[in-house]
């Protein structure tokens, strides 16, 4: 994993992150982008998942 980037979204009163993080395709050796929005809470195991 090469870069990761975290922003706080605020919809109503549920507190929402999106996460983005940088993966490398074994096939290709190409990185891609893969994002999320999910609780604060979560954010490191998505994070640290390959």
């Amino acid at each position: 994993m090469a870069k990761k980037s975290v922003a706080t979204l605020q919809t109503g009163s549920k507190r929402l992150t999106k996460a983005i993080k940088m993966v490398k395709s074994p096939k290709s050796g190409a990185y891609t982008f893969v994002s999320a929005i999910m609780a604060p809470e979560l954010v490191k195991d998505f994070l640290n998942k390959k």
